[in-house]
């Protein structure tokens, strides 16, 4: 059985490896654009359109997920994956033309609303890939692997401005997307697959009412998370090393990579979500520590990681087992997009703490307290983990899963 839930195991499984691996690479444009685009806005016009290009190209991940992967669920991937890339691809090639604002803002919208969603076209193919025994295990790999998205697309978008331009960056981005898709959407599983045939509803994956209060738990829990780059920021320029912040980002990244990996030994159950949620919150606390060496700083980044993937794969698991009939592949996409939402107004209201109070420990307050805010709505929502009772969104029972 152990060997069976080893990461080992999982990726021998058949196709398993290279749709894990071509969704990586299509996914590395989620580390890569922001930097991409703020770097070649910079270069090109001012601070402040380069703000709010990123914004606009966010806005755009957020709205356009959902609505690909809800079309996936009804149709296929391919189809969809290729036609959004293909548009996301039109809209990063006509922002470098030089054009003016209003019409780069226009693009780069395109380019967030194609953007192929890989998170839930790679998630709904587990249970076809997998043993059931063996889910937790994938869940956990893919959110481990995923930190080196944030790792290195950033790096490959400032080696590529480097080498090249601004313009080169955004090119490099756009290909990158492109040839992940092209990649992912050719693996047998991924043409083989076909969306549930279920009675359709207008309100989707939301007519769930334990998906509602996971999402409204997870935008808390992005913006917790999405609070700590500013707050990491502020500290390392009052210790004298603004550049320190990136090294305490990736201290924060390896802590969850340490944390997803040991995971796929510990097959924490998710109706422990309610726990995960406040020992996650409760690891955030040390940063207030806010030590004058910045080294000091190094371990309770790591410790702030660990739990953060363990809590994402109990949220996932929890996705398929509430998310209505035929809506595998949205209900994942709202995940994304909740996380993504709850990070970006984390940022928002973290920059404000820190402009109004003079005080680098109050730019670590924000993440614990509205991570511990979670808590009370994931517990309902733990009720329908793996191996609960999964109510429907009228209060009777349901499917246990979409196998």
């Amino acid at each position: 059985m152990i060997d069976r839930m080893s990461i080992s195991a999982v990726l021998r499984a058949a196709q398993v490896a290279r749709v894990l691996a071509a969704s990586c690479v299509g996914r590395l444009p989620l580390g890569a654009a922001p930097v991409a685009l703020l770097l070649y806005a910079r270069e090109s016009v001012s601070i402040a359109a380069a703000g709010l290009l990123v914004g606009v190209y966010t806005a755009g991940l957020a709205v356009g997920g959902p609505v690909l992967a809800r079309i996936a669920d009804r149709f296929r991937q391919p189809p969809v994956m290729l036609s959004g890339a293909a548009l996301s691809t039109a809209g990063f090639v006509v922002l470098v033309q030089g054009v003016p604002l209003w019409a780069a803002a226009v693009a780069v919208a395109l380019a967030g609303l194609g953007a192929p969603p890989f998170e839930a076209g790679l998630r709904v193919l587990w249970r076809d890939l997998l043993d059931e025994t063996q889910l937790q295990t994938a869940y956990t790999l893919d959110i481990a692997v995923q930190e080196l998205i944030f790792i290195f697309g950033p790096l490959v978008a400032g080696l590529a401005v480097a080498a090249g331009g601004g313009a080169a960056g955004v090119y490099v981005t756009a290909g990158l997307q492109l040839l992940g898709t092209v990649w992912f959407v050719t693996t047998p599983a991924v043409r083989g697959w076909r969306g549930e045939r279920a009675e359709r509803h207008w309100s989707g994956a939301l007519r769930s009412r334990p998906l509602r209060l996971l999402l409204t738990a997870v935008v808390l829990v992005g913006a917790g998370v999405g609070s700590l780059p500013v707050a990491m920021l502020d500290y390392a320029e009052s210790v004298g090393h603004r550049s320190f912040s990136s090294w305490l980002l990736a201290a924060q990244a390896v802590g969850a990579l340490i944390g997803g990996l040991a995971n796929t030994r510990l097959n924490v159950s998710a109706r422990r979500l309610p726990v995960l949620g406040g020992l996650l919150g409760i690891g955030y606390v040390p940063l207030l520590l806010t030590p004058g060496n910045a080294l000091l700083m190094l371990p309770p980044a790591v410790l702030c990681g660990l739990c953060l993937p363990i809590l994402l794969t109990a949220a996932f698991l929890t996705v398929d087992r509430v998310a209505p009939a035929g809506t595998a592949a949205e209900a994942f996409a709202w995940v994304a997009t909740a996380f993504s939402v709850g990070a970006a107004l984390g940022a928002a209201v973290d920059g404000a703490i820190l402009d109004a109070v003079s005080s680098t420990r109050a730019g670590f307050v924000l993440s614990p307290v509205v991570i511990l805010l979670a808590v009370p709505w994931l517990r309902p929502v733990a009720r329908h983990a793996p191996g609960g009772k999964v109510q429907d969104s009228g209060g009777s029972a349901t499917a246990s899963s979409q196998a």
